[in-house]
């Protein structure tokens, strides 16, 4: 298959580390990626998140596209209910004018924190509701326009994708003639449905043709043991989040010692069902399963794992499968 695969970071902040560590995890892996042949580096923003350090997502884009050479760099995404639009437009603007053809703005509709999060960011609470997405996004996209006068947005669009785990954005996202990226890897049980919706409402726009994509969570290591036990401490923090205690990333100790319950046990079996986790047989295997059922143009993968080098090992096993190469992945285009 000659799909493009590419890369989401979160700049997840390990136990026992700093932001700064993980921030500089993200550049080394931007480059490696790179290297490796990955189309794009998408960094996702979340708020007040202590296992997170990707929440200015703006200026970390900036940092990982002078970092790189390459491949595209954008936001998956940026929750634009959080923002004012011309703000998003000057942001996005600037880094299509500093890298011209390589940039990416991805727009989700949730705040991705908490009310009282996202009034801060706002400072206005009637300007919180995802109700007007639609309008904001139009909102948006006018400040790109040739004639605009918002500087330096004009003349400057990158590319705009609408992120989504259920059909609402699908079905904007192809009325709007927009790319689509589902986000598989939180919300699998609606991934079909969605994807379904986009290509039956799209109607030519900025695409002449559907493109979507999906974010695939994966952890790939030499056998299936290893990697069961490479995804267990990311399992267990995704247990705690749904519990109201977010952390960071938790050590492989710490999660072999906790006092797992049979409810908590059946919650982190369920999370585990939906990634593609295993050794390089597994993983091509299931891989390539989800690639023919859901037919999509690209996947986007994302992988928490407690070692940056077991990181960077499941993206070269990855890339190994599917003969990722760099000079075959070209940074300009959907």
């Amino acid at each position: 298959m000659s799909l493009p695969f590419s890369v989401l970071d979160l700049a997840p902040v390990m136990s026992g580390a700093t932001s700064g560590d993980a921030l500089r995890n993200t550049l080394d892996l931007a480059r490696r990626t790179e290297a490796l042949g990955f189309h794009r580096y998408w960094l996702a923003e979340h708020h007040t998140m202590p296992g997170i350090a990707s929440s200015a997502t703006s200026v970390l884009i900036g940092q990982v596209a002078a970092a790189t050479s390459r491949m595209r760099v954008g936001s998956g995404g940026v929750m634009l209910p959080n923002h004012a639009p011309m703000v998003v437009a000057e942001q996005f603007g600037t880094l299509e004018a500093l890298f011209p053809g390589r940039i990416d703005l991805g727009l989700g509709r949730a705040p991705g924190t908490d009310q009282a999060t996202a009034r801060a960011l706002r400072r206005s609470p009637e300007a919180l509701s995802v109700d007007d997405f639609p309008e904001q996004v139009i909102e948006l996209r006018s400040y790109f326009a040739e004639d605009s006068t918002v500087t330096p947005a004009a003349g400057n669009e990158p590319p705009v994708w609408l992120l989504g785990s259920s059909g609402y954005s699908a079905r904007l996202a192809g009325l709007l003639g927009l790319p689509f990226a589902f986000a598989h890897h939180f919300s699998a049980e609606n991934t079909l449905p969605a994807l379904a919706l986009y290509r039956d409402s799209f109607r030519p726009g900025m695409l002449d043709a559907p493109y979507s994509m999906i974010g695939v969570s994966v952890t790939a290591a030499e056998s299936d043991e290893r990697a069961r036990e490479l995804a267990a401490p990311q399992a267990l923090a995704f247990l705690r989040l749904r519990q109201g205690r977010p952390g960071k990333l938790p050590t492989p100790e710490e999660t072999a010692a906790h006092p797992y319950t049979p409810l908590e046990r059946q919650m982190i079996d369920s999370r585990l069902a939906d990634q593609v986790m295993g050794g390089p047989d597994t993983v091509r295997s299931q891989m390539d399963a989800l690639i023919e059922k859901t037919g999509v143009d690209e996947v986007m993968v994302t992988t928490q794992v407690f070692d940056h080098a077991d990181r960077i090992r499941s993206y070269e096993i990855l890339a190994g499968l599917y003969g990722l190469k760099a000079e075959e992945a070209p940074a300009t285009g959907a």
